[in-house]
């Protein structure tokens, strides 16, 4: 998806920066070395429906932002480049190389679940180094998982929705 940098599209990525942290910080399950939430379904519905660019710098910042805002400041560089991974790489599978997107597709389940892959990878070494022990970053791999499984069904059924509503199409017609 090729756009232009401009005013609709900065003002929608703040808007999912900000839906992303929200998001985050408003269901907070407690899982080893941090908590569970649906942010990360919304990083994948910002790629989705707003474009690599804006999901990689509103799911970095929106998911920072919330780590910041709760507490685990530990965690904020941290999160803000494995969030901004996750958007790079869904980004990166979820669309032809013409810039099509089919929501039920191969190509965006396998965009779903390698960049939740990720996600759980970088959750599970950055909390080894942190806490001196791979095995301190692996304690929280578990929770990762179920956390990931839950965003990528919660992903499914927003962007089903929307796309029923044909709500890329309306976002497409003004950038």
């Amino acid at each position: 998806m090729k756009s232009k940098m401009n005013t609709f599209s900065l003002c929608s990525g703040a808007l999912m920066a900000a839906v992303i942290c929200i998001m985050t910080m408003i269901v907070q399950i407690p899982i080893p070395l941090g908590y569970a939430h649906l942010g990360d379904a919304f990083i994948l519905l910002t790629v989705a429906f707003l474009g690599k660019r804006e999901g990689v710098w509103a799911g970095g910042i929106g998911s920072a932002m919330a780590d910041l805002l709760t507490g685990y400041t530990q965690w904020v560089i941290p999160t803000l480049i494995i969030k901004a991974v996750l958007a790079l790489i869904a980004g990166l599978l979820m669309f032809d190389k013409d810039g099509n997107f089919r929501l039920l597709s191969l190509r965006n389940a396998a965009a779903a679940i390698v960049s939740m892959a990720w996600m759980v990878f970088g959750y599970v070494v950055v909390g080894g180094v942190m806490y001196g022990s791979m095995a301190s970053g692996l304690a929280s791999a578990p929770g990762l998982l179920v956390k990931s499984v839950l965003n990528i069904a919660v992903y499914f059924v927003i962007a089903g929705v929307f796309e029923k509503a044909h709500v890329r199409t309306l976002i497409a017609a003004r950038s």
